[in-house]
């Protein structure tokens, strides 16, 4: 596929490093001729040095044969504009714009169409992580959730403890202690090192577990790996842009939600805005406000602003002065790795978010959802299977029959509004809607390659 990123920031270029090793052909477009030149160097792609917006350096990009355009840059009006010279000029097939402005989000249904603003998918950092957010307090404890088919399939990452009662034990006694619940254990990384789970691993304090199972059971098999955390009522939230603001809208209506913003302006405007929410002006690495609010009650104090120094500082004050648990928005991959797991539990990536929603678009085949698992270690895939089975290779086949990638497996199916959990002898049937797990991603041509039906296949 050819495919033209518009924006070499940290969305674009890991978007860029993602797809280069998938057999692509990638161009990316931004005006740092030095970060493109350090880009070539270090992957397999064609550069353009100029404006993304500009009909001349689209035109040497390539995009009148391009089969794809994506629109990442910082600013939403460059993308869009961007997304109207692919469609009117060079009749780019797909056109993917990064819009962030809530106003222009409000207005997409009358904006975004083909009479209007040509734009095929819109990818909103802030709606992602606001969801995702919204997730990991529904699932107290939870690391990492995903939702597939429809959110009846879900994905989830956890510590196991002391005190869940599976820990100790092997994997196979799961089904004597949950036996009405079907899940899969599909990774284990203990000690940073994966270990392929089967029936006799004995799970151990401290093992990063992700599992698969219908989302109505997630509770349930959480409680088995660790004591099942009461739901978190009491918030704090630091920070007053888009993210911050919606997390609060969100979780104002079944939780006491505080939010501090450093703005007197902006605080003003969200206390407005905000029926529920307290909203205090002042700086979230003051002891004496932390103190005054209550800090030791605070079940989660997210720290959401757009700094992520001034973001990892209050939350390790925040944990420090006794709030129990607390996620940090961190732009810069480089700090994720080096905080998560320690004084701060979770660390919130909008550049993972948007690169989980970005590659749901650019995958061959009919995906439907894509999630980036572990920062970026593991993907999780939706698939629908097509064909019959002199079309596919997969299609009237038993799922222990399928030739799967090393660190590769089927995790459940959505079949006619069925979850079924991956079994050797489950048969694969068309129009199943099939989860794969893919440990490492290198392996994801070869899942997309196996899932789609032959070229005469109509």
């Amino acid at each position: 596929m050819k495919i033209i990123i518009l924006g070499a920031g940290q969305v674009g270029t890991t978007l860029a490093e993602n797809l280069v090793s998938e057999d692509n052909d990638i161009t990316l477009v931004d005006n740092d001729s030095q970060h493109l030149q350090n880009l070539q160097d270090k992957h397999d792609l064609r550069v353009v040095r100029g404006s993304p917006s500009s009909p001349k350096v689209l035109r040497d990009a390539g995009a009148a044969d391009a089969d794809l355009m994506v629109a990442v840059t910082q600013s939403d009006e460059i993308n869009m504009v961007a997304c109207q010279m692919g469609y009117t000029l060079f009749n780019t097939p797909t056109r993917i714009a990064r819009i962030r402005n809530a106003e222009f989000l409000r207005e997409k249904d009358k904006l975004f169409n083909d009479q209007n603003v040509p734009i095929d998918h819109l990818i909103s950092p802030e709606n992602l992580v606001t969801d995702e957010i919204t997730r990991l307090i529904a699932y107290p404890g939870a690391l990492q959730v995903a939702h597939f088919a429809n959110n009846r399939i879900s994905i989830v990452i956890v510590k196991a403890y002391y005190g869940g009662p599976l820990v100790g034990y092997a994997i196979s006694a799961f089904k004597e202690h949950l036996p009405h619940v079907d899940c899969r254990i599909i990774a284990i990384v203990r000690n940073d090192k994966a270990i392929r789970p089967q029936g006799s691993t004995i799970v151990e304090a401290g093992d990063e577990i992700t599992f698969i199972c219908a989302t109505e059971h997630i509770k349930a098999v959480m409680s088995e790996l660790q004591r099942l955390e009461k739901p978190y009522k009491r918030i704090m939230v630091v920070g007053g842009g888009n993210i911050a603001s919606g997390v609060a809208k969100q979780l104002e209506a079944h939780c006491q939600v505080k939010l501090i913003e450093r703005d007197a302006e902006r605080a003003k405007a969200l206390a407005e805005r905000l029926s529920k929410t307290l909203v205090f002006q002042g700086d979230a690495s003051d002891q004496n406000l932390l103190f005054e609010e209550h800090i030791e009650n605070v079940d989660v104090f997210l720290s959401l602003s757009a700094d992520d120094e001034a973001n990892i500082m209050s939350a390790l004050l925040a944990k420090r002065l006794g709030a129990k648990k607390a996620m940090v928005l961190i732009q810069r991959m480089a700090y994720i790795n080096l905080i998560q797991g320690g004084t701060i539990d979770i660390a919130v990536s909008p550049q993972q978010a948007t690169i989980s929603a970005l590659l749901g678009y650019v995958r061959k085949g009919d995906i439907k959802n894509v999630a980036s698992l572990r920062h970026g270690m593991a993907e999780a895939i939706e698939l629908v299977v097509h064909g019959d089975a002199t079309s596919s290779n997969v299609v009237g086949r038993t799922i222990g029959e399928l030739k799967l990638p090393l660190g590769s497996m089927i995790g459940a199916i959505l079949r006619r509004n069925e979850v079924i959990m991956s079994r050797r002898q489950v048969v694969i049937e068309e129009n199943d809607r099939v989860v794969v797990y893919i440990s490492d991603k290198k392996h994801v041509p070869e899942i997309e390659k196996l899932f789609q039906p032959s070229a005469f296949f109509i």
